[in-house]
């Protein structure tokens, strides 16, 4: 017999059990941040592990967050010595007729390179995008074919490129998800990432003054990068990225359909992120982390450096579980080239392997020549 006891447990225990179920089947994504955009993504920029993400395939207008494959193509030119920061970049007719944000760039005026990509990282100037592109291109056409090659070199699959500025085109798209991997892949110019965390910039010698459209600059601390959106067709984008405690984390929102929207959510995304992520570092790139003996050079031993930061992001509390393990050789005969592979690090998470980051060589090691052997080979004797 079940007595009035008995029923209240029953009664309490089913009723625990629904909520139970209910928690048990939410899914990642339901609900768990206040996002009015119709598209968004949440990474982690170390690993590109998915924190949170809706409709990020969607092939949506990516309005100015196009000027960051134009930034990065840029940058690439400069790290390949193609261009230099000081060259005379000349603006053409076609510069002069573009609308929307910009610069009022004069047909025929000149301006150093690194006047016009300051003026796209933070102006966001049409006008800029398209001197840049007809100074390393040729022609404005030729850059967006580079462009839409650049995104196929990048795994962009919801990507299509039809000018180097973001008004609106036939056919000009990207998504979410492609637009973090371009952001992802930014990170690797650090120059780029300067430009893109000015605030405040004096142009034509304090003349016009610009100021950074992504306010995420001002609002949210460790934002430093990377591009804003906004036309009719694209509605309020941003493509930011932010790094606290050593975690970076990068956001896409798209189709934000409320001014300053972008914004709103973006710091909602990443709110929510760093609430439940943590990063454990045990290098950061280029930290001396080890050295190896050195036979038959002009030094005997060669430090190394990590070619990449060695950490790991985790649930807070799961910190814990992350270990770095150390592969070093012990010796190697000159000559050493700087970047050499000597090791890597070994990151393991509850004991399985996640990543592994290499160990280079800090600087070159050339041979050390018959008298440098004999001398060492004296030196060793007379300690014996």
């Amino acid at each position: 017999m079940f007595n009035k006891k008995n029923i209240s447990v029953l009664v309490l225990i089913s009723f625990l059990s629904l909520i139970y179920l209910n928690i048990a089947t939410i899914p990642v994504n339901a609900d768990v941040v206040e996002v009015k955009a119709a598209s968004y993504i949440l990474i982690d920029a170390d690993s590109g592990q998915i924190l949170l993400a809706k409709n990020e395939h969607n092939k949506l207008a990516p309005a100015s967050m196009t000027k960051l494959m134009t930034l990065i193509l840029a940058f690439e030119d400069l790290e390949a010595g193609k261009v230099g920061l000081k060259d005379k970049v000349i603006a053409s007719e076609n510069a002069w007729k573009m609308g929307g944000s910009q610069i009022y760039l004069e047909p025929g005026e000149e301006m150093t390179f690194e006047d016009m990509l300051i003026s796209i990282a933070v102006g966001s100037a049409n006008d800029a995008c398209v001197a840049v592109a007809e100074h390393l291109e040729g022609t404005h056409k030729n850059f967006v074919l580079r462009m839409n090659q650049k995104a196929k070199m990048l795994g962009l699959k919801n990507t299509n490129f039809v000018n180097s500025h973001g008004l609106t085109a036939e056919n000009h798209y990207s998504s979410a998800a492609d637009m973090a991997t371009m952001a992802r892949h930014a990170l690797n110019f650090p120059k780029l990432l300067e430009y893109s965390s000015i605030k405040e910039y004096n142009l034509r010698q304090g003349d016009f003054k610009l100021y950074n459209t992504n306010k995420l600059l001002w609002w949210y601390e460790g934002a430093d990068g990377f591009k804003t959106g906004y036309t009719d067709a694209a509605k309020f984008c941003l493509t930011s990225t932010v790094k606290r405690d050593g975690l970076r984390l990068i956001c896409v929102v798209m189709a934000s359909p409320e001014q300053r929207g972008n914004f709103r959510d973006s710091m909602q995304l990443l709110n929510y992120g760093f609430a439940k992520y943590a990063y454990k570092s045990f290098f950061t790139k280029d930290s001396v982390s080890g050295s190896v003996k050195v036979g038959k050079g002009s030094v005997e031993d060669v430090e190394v450096v990590a070619e990449e930061d060695v950490g790991l992001i985790a649930l807070k509390g799961e910190e814990k579980d992350i270990t770095c393990e150390k592969q070093l050789i012990t010796y190697i005969d000159a000559p050493i080239k700087e970047g050499q592979k000597l090791g890597e690090m070994v990151l393991y998470k509850d004991g399985i392997i996640k990543k592994k980051v290499n160990l280079i060589a800090n600087h070159e090691v050339p041979k050390g020549g018959l008298v440098k052997e004999i001398l060492k080979m004296l030196a060793e004797t007379y300690l014996l």
